[in-house]
């Protein structure tokens, strides 16, 4: 319970001030020429008195949103049919549909701030589901570059009523709009906002859940569409229930990922202009990610699998946290926000020194090689753009006297033998990490790092591990696998890579003692792993809900699924059922 809280807990955010009007410059008199004349004291400064709520009325000003909508008799573009004016008319028999299926939406220009306090709609007739997962939002820009949440519609809508939503917002806005669902076409029949006028503050805003919610817009509302290329964009974090909020205007977002940039849901990198420790993260940096999770139905296996790190005891354990993430006024989905694995003293603790990870795509990345026996590594730091080749130089060669020394004759021997290249304690807590949670991919992205003052590699921190936990057809079910996960076809990049590993975990008897050793004293912790799952399956059970309306997959074979177990319930046993049945073949394996 207590790592769980660790990660979940959130520092008060920096709220940044909100703009006013330039003061006006004050005209003091001049002081008297006779110094005997005593100055008149100045009048304390006194307290800003608090804004006083005014009267709470239906909200009227000049229509916005998108232009083009659908003349269904023609299928055509049109401006003159089915417009966005009709949801404002008072008539349920008319309405708006945009012709663009998609991130189209419609609102009102209120002309002065208001402090929303209520929002009423009705869905188009016969389109009643077409609501579920709109969203409301305000705003003080008019492109809605600093739009914030005020609501999401969770069910479908009621045709020829109003449903109504109220407001728990206190900050003034401008401009407010009702951003249709994904595909939907907005298709909205009618649409109230009510308040009152007043600038408001920051002490209340919307979270979409229990989890921060992280809003992006991007400039001009641009798709994210390269892992290589940045584009521009404000984020905001909204957490501690709407009490917190980071606001970081100048950032940036790309995409990332190998196999998971595929996918419908998409990853993502964030690039503050300074640094940041959202939400109770260690480290301050400029670079997080947002991992996706789209085939992970429980949405927790890499938050497992670091959880499974700290108690295992690896140097370090990249931060993690469970967070709702709107993407230009669209709901994407529950994410994870995390640690980007980079050189940082609060993350990999290698400064001057060397990140390298052996890694099946190494062809795709900047700079890489391939070892003597076939071994693919990227080099991850120092960066692409700093590397000397004398540093790339060095670090190849290193990474190949590890090799050579590993598959030498001599490779048991204590000083000259390939402890004098390689950690070994932090290679067997990696290996058992991944075996453990079962991961295929275990191997195929094993990041190692060299402080500038060590002699050695490390190994870790363990990372990418969505197919973990009995979520791989090609390895289900795990426990009836009569040896490690790694020896299994497809889970290493390279036939070198397994024989690396079974020269340590097999055929090295002091390594093989001290494997032994190392799980003695992480299984007992490990023992109650499935307490922490109901904790983590409890946080985000009100996310998951809303993310599996976004992504109707549940009872579909999504990457490497072994299984469809039709509810989320089912999906969380599956992984508790692996992990009784882990804690006993894993011992039998590694005793044996």
């Amino acid at each position: 319970m207590t790592a769980l809280l660790l990660w979940c807990c959130q520092p008060e955010s920096i709220i940044p001030p909100r703009p006013e009007e330039p003061a006006k410059e004050e005209t003091k008199p001049d002081k008297p020429d006779n110094p005997d004349t005593p100055e008149t004291p100045e009048t304390p400064e006194q307290p800003e008195e608090p804004e006083v709520p005014g009267e709470v009325s239906k909200l009227t000003g000049t229509v916005i949103g998108t232009s083009s909508s659908v003349n269904y008799d023609t299928g055509q573009s049109s401006t003159t049919v089915n417009t966005r004016d009709n949801v404002f008319d008072g008539n349920f028999d008319t309405f708006f549909a945009s012709y663009d299926r998609s991130r189209t939406w419609v609102g009102l220009d209120l002309g002065t701030k208001h402090v929303i306090t209520k929002v009423g709609y009705s869905p188009r007739i016969s389109q009643e589901s077409r609501v579920e997962l709109a969203l409301i939002e305000g705003a003080n820009q008019p492109d809605f570059s600093d739009a914030l949440p005020l609501a999401i519609i969770k069910q479908k809508g009621i045709a020829r009523q109003m449903s109504y939503i109220d407001i728990n917002f206190s900050r003034g806005v401008r401009y407010v709009r009702y951003v249709g669902p994904n595909n939907a076409r907005c298709n909205l029949s009618e649409l109230e906002f009510y308040g009152w006028e007043g600038h408001g503050d920051d002490s209340q805003l919307y979270q979409l859940t229990n989890l921060p919610t992280i809003v992006i817009n991007t400039a001009g509302a641009r798709d994210i569409t390269s892992k290589e290329v940045y584009i521009k964009s404000n984020a905001y974090i909204v957490s501690d229930a709407g009490k917190s909020l980071l606001s970081a205007a100048e950032t940036e977002i790309r995409g990332r990922g190998n196999a998971s940039w595929d996918f419908p849901k998409k990853p993502y990198k964030i690039k503050f202009a300074d640094k940041q420790s959202p939400l109770g993260a260690p480290a301050k940096d400029r670079t997080w990610t947002l991992i996706n999770n789209y085939g992970d139905k429980t949405l927790m296996r890499n938050i497992l699998a670091f959880e499974v790190s700290r108690r295992v005891g690896m140097a370090y354990t990249p931060f993690c946290t469970p967070v709702d993430v709107i993407l230009n006024g669209e709901y994407e989905g529950c994410y994870q926000l995390c640690d980007q694995v980079e050189v940082d003293g609060q993350r990999v603790p290698a400064k001057g020194g060397y990140l390298i990870e052996i890694d099946a795509y190494n062809y795709t990345e900047d700079v890489n090689f391939n070892s003597s026996r076939g071994i693919p590594v990227t080099v991850h730091y120092p960066d692409a753009d700093k590397i000397t080749s004398a540093q790339r130089t060095f670090i190849q060669n290193y990474f190949g006297q590890m090799e050579s020394a590993l598959f030498g004759s001599n490779f048991k021997d204590a000083i000259n033998g390939y402890r004098k290249y390689l950690d070994v304690d932090s290679f067997l807590k990696n290996f058992i990490v991944g075996e453990f949670c079962g991961n295929t991919d275990t191997y195929w992205s094993t990041y190692m790092y060299k402080d500038a003052g060590s002699g050695v590699l490390f190994t870790g921190p363990c990372w990418d591990y969505d197919l973990a936990f009995e979520n791989d057809g090609r390895t289900y079910p795990i426990n009836n696998i009569n040896d490690y996960i790694y020896c299994t076809k497809g889970s290493v990049p390279s036939d070198a890579v397994r024989s690396m590993v079974t020269r340590i975990v097999k055929e090295d008897s002091a390594a093989r003692q001290r494997l032994k050793t190392v799980w003695s004293q992480s299984k007992g912790s490990l023992s109650t792993l499935n307490d922490y799952v109901d904790q983590t399956a409890a946080l985000l059970e009100e996310s998951q809900q809303l993310n599996f309306k976004r992504w109707p997959i549940m009872n579909e074979w999504v990457h490497q699924n072994p299984r469809i177990e039709g509810s989320y319930s089912g999906e969380v046993k599956r992984v508790k059922d692996y992990i009784t049945n882990r804690l006993t073949k894993f011992d039998q394996l590694v005793n044996k």
